[in-house]
């Protein structure tokens, strides 16, 4: 059974999102709340296995609230709004302190079904392999990094990130903090849907003030600018070293998966490249982090102080996948120390 919080002040709202959620067997009302501050405090006292949250409230919105949530009572926020689109920038300031996903509110239509109940539903089910409370998709194998031979890369170096809950921000601080003369490939996988990639690649872009892009598939790596996974299938890196969208693992619930863009990472590129693993919940990209460390990549997982929640760099520490545990605003020197340090070095070859 999963449990399921409604905070919104709207009555007609609560009402499509009672009837949404009681539609499903599975899934009950934890509780309602009709403000931010309302929900604080029904959190601390019973925390649920999901909060759907709305953005604009009286007395505390929805991005603060998650905040302090995430902070006193961590638990799965979905953000439920009436526009994603129109408050796109509170959606990443929510998503930043931690909430996971964000999908428009179900409206109630004459028949008193409500509209878009299938988003919504689609989400919570996602949120739900997420939290164990469905079956566990099988873990992407590790395997053995492919060889490449005496192939040549190109002249610039690779920083892969991967992150989930809180990775807004996270990502924020890290490009912001890199080196503002630094020739090096970007590369952002993000737990996000693909409605709202592109509206996060300009976000991050104003808030890191750095040019930002969404991937497009068969796009060439590329040092002029950060490039960002922006559909619901997973990121790969192609022998040609051009960017690919796969839907296989079909049945993974990240989507997309850092695990699988970090393994094609560690198979194909020639050159020199950093692994990245921020804050984020669950364990995905902690096993790729630890192919590309096999491999002899550099890699970085955030700490535990710094991380809105430390599952996937806890599971990337655990297994002894991360070179460096450093605090978020760390990162971008320790990213700039080991480019530094390669080129440094002749890079040994692999076979």
């Amino acid at each position: 059974m999963m449990r399921i919080a409604i905070v919104n002040d709207m009555r007609m709202a609560v009402e499509a999102l009672r009837r949404v959620v009681t539609s499903v067997p599975e899934y009950e009302i934890a509780w309602i709340a009709e403000d931010g501050e309302q929900a604080v405090r029904q959190c601390a006292a019973d925390v649920p296995d999901v909060i759907l949250m709305d953005l604009i409230m009286p007395r505390m919105d929805g991005a603060e609230a998650s905040r302090h949530i995430m902070r006193d009572s961590p638990c799965a926020i979905l953000v439920v709004t009436a526009t994603v689109e129109g408050n796109s920038s509170k959606v990443f300031d929510a998503m930043g302190w931690g909430a996971l996903d964000a999908v428009n509110t179900p409206v109630l239509g004459m028949s008193g079904e409500p509209s878009g109940a299938s988003a919504l539903l689609g989400k919570i089910a996602m949120l739900g392999k997420l939290l164990g409370k469905s079956r566990p998709a099988a873990a992407v194998a590790a395997g053995t990094p492919a060889a490449i031979g005496a192939r040549q890369g190109p002249d610039f170096p690779l920083i892969a990130i991967g992150a989930s809950t809180g990775g807004p921000t996270a990502l924020a601080r890290v490009l912001g903090g890199l080196p503002a003369g630094l020739t090096a490939a970007v590369t952002i996988v993000q737990h996000v849907d693909e409605h709202f990639a592109p509206g996060l690649a300009s976000w991050l872009a104003v808030q890191a003030s750095r040019d930002v892009r969404v991937i497009r598939p068969n796009e060439p790596i590329a040092a002029s600018y950060v490039q960002m996974a922006s559909t619901n299938d997973h990121l790969v890196l192609g022998p040609d070293l051009t960017f690919r969208y796969t839907k296989d693992p079909a049945d993974f619930p990240y989507r997309p998966s850092v695990d699988v863009f970090f393994r094609t990472v560690a198979d194909y590129w020639p050159g020199t490249a950093v692994g990245v693993l921020l804050t984020g919940m669950g364990t995905d990209g902690a096993q790729g982090l630890l192919t590309m460390r096999q491999a002899g990549w550099h890699t970085i997982a955030q700490d535990e102080a710094t991380s809105v929640v430390y599952g996937m760099p806890k599971a990337a520490a655990q297994n002894n996948a991360a070179v460096e545990i450093l605090a978020i605003d760390d990162i971008a020197a320790g990213i700039t120390r080991a480019l530094t340090r390669a080129s440094q070095v002749p890079r040994r070859r692999r076979s």
